[in-house]
C-alpha cells in the first residue's frame, strides 16, 4: 500500500486532527448553548439596567429601573415578551459559539501538547496552563467578536419594543449587514478589547481549571478518566471562570449596546477603562457584579453540558480525551 493510500485508509480524526477537535468541539458548544441561552439572555439585560452613563445622557429620563433581580427578570421577559424571546439572539450566540469555542479548544491543546510541552502522566505546571488558557481565550474570542457584537445587540431588541422604540434588525444577517454599513469592518470589532479581556479571564477559570482539576484527580485521586471526573472538574471551571470574567462581562456588554456616532465611535464610553471608571463611580463596585448569579448560574450547566458532552463525543469518534 502506498503512503497515499494508507493515509486515506485512516479515520478521520487521524487524517485531520485539529479540523476534528475545532468540529467535535463547535458541536458540543453548540449543544451547551441552546441549553443555557435563557440564562445569558437574563443576564445581560441585568447588566444594562440601571447603567449610570444612560441616565446621565438623559436617554433613559423618567424611566423606572425595574432591578426584578434574575428570576423575575426571567419571568418578566416570557411574560411581556413571550416564551420564545428567551431564545432571542440564539443564532448570532450559537454562531459565535461555533468559532469562538472551535478556535480556542483548538489553540489550547496545541499550546499545552505541542508548544507547552505537557507529558501524559506527568504534572503540568499551573504557570502554563495559565498562559494557554488566556492566550487561547483571547485568539478565539477576538476572532468571534462580530458574532458577539450581534448577539448582544439582538439581545436588547425586546426591550427596545416594549420602550417603544422601533427594533433595529430584522435578523441575524440584517443586524451583520447594518452594523457593518454604519460602522464599517471595525464596527463589527466595537468592544473587542474588553470581550477580549473578558475571554482570556472567562478561560483562565474555565480551561485552565478544567484541565488542571480533571488532571489532579487523576494523578493523585482514585478517579478515573470518566464522567464523574469530568463534572467535578467542570463544575469547579464553572464558578472560578463566573469570579474571574462578570466584571469584564458586564463592561463588554455596556460598551457593545452603546450606541455610536457614524464613525463607530460610542457615544457613551471612549473606552474599556472609561466604562469601568464609570460604572464604578456612578453605581459602586459591585454593579460590576450585576448577573453573577445568572452568570454562574449558566457557566456552571453550561460547562457540564459542554464537557460532558465533548468527552464523549472525542471518545465515540475515537480521539484520545482531552
Amino acid at each position: 500500500m502506498s503512503p497515499a493510500e494508507e493515509e486515506r485508509s485512516l479515520p478521520l480524526p487521524e487524517r485531520w486532527p485539529q479540523a476534528s477537535k475545532f468540529a467535535l468541539s463547535a458541536c458540543a458548544a453548540a449543544v451547551a448553548e441552546l441549553v443555557t441561552f435563557p440564562l445569558d439572555l437574563t443576564k445581560t439585560r441585568l447588566q444594562i439596567q440601571g447603567e449610570a452613563a444612560v441616565r446621565r445622557d438623559g436617554a433613559a429620563a423618567g424611566q423606572a429601573v425595574p432591578y426584578r433581580g434574575m428570576l423575575r427578570t426571567a419571568a418578566g421577559i416570557a411574560q411581556e415578551e413571550g416564551v420564545r424571546k428567551l431564545w432571542r439572539g440564539a443564532t448570532p450566540a450559537v454562531y459565535r459559539q461555533i468559532v469562538y469555542t472551535g478556535v480556542r479548544m483548538v489553540t489550547y491543546e496545541h499550546l499545552r501538547d505541542s508548544v507547552l510541552g505537557r507529558v501524559e502522566g506527568e504534572s503540568f505546571p499551573l504557570w502554563k496552563s495559565v498562559f494557554g488558557g488566556m492566550s487561547a481565550g483571547a485568539i478565539g474570542q477576538f476572532v468571534a467578536s462580530p458574532t458577539d457584537l450581534v448577539k448582544v445587540q439582538m439581545q436588547m431588541e425586546g426591550k427596545r419594543k416594549l420602550e417603544g422604540k422601533p427594533l433595529r434588525f430584522r435578523g441575524v444577517h440584517h443586524a451583520f449587514l447594518k452594523i457593518l454599513s454604519e460602522g464599517g469592518v471595525r464596527g463589527l470589532w466595537a468592544g473587542w478589547v474588553p470581550n477580549v479581556q473578558r475571554a482570556a479571564l472567562v478561560n483562565m477559570g474555565d480551561l485552565t481549571t478544567y484541565d488542571s482539576v480533571k488532571h489532579f484527580l487523576l494523578l493523585n485521586t482514585t478517579l478515573v478518566d470518566n464522567s464523574v471526573t469530568h463534572s467535578v472538574s467542570s463544575a469547579c471551571s464553572g464558578l472560578v471562570a463566573a469570579v474571574l470574567g462578570t466584571p469584564a462581562d458586564v463592561v463588554k456588554t455596556r460598551i457593545m449596546n452603546q450606541p455610536r456616532d457614524k464613525q463607530g465611535r460610542g457615544l457613551l464610553y471612549k473606552s474599556s477603562m472609561d466604562c469601568l471608571i464609570q460604572t464604578v463611580q456612578g453605581e459602586g463596585f459591585l454593579s460590576l457584579y450585576k448577573g453573577f448569579i445568572p452568570t454562574w448560574m449558566r457557566m456552571a450547566p453550561w460547562s457540564l453540558v459542554f464537557w460532558l458532552t465533548y468527552e464523549q463525543i472525542r471518545r465515540v469518534c475515537g480521539v484520545t480525551s482531552f
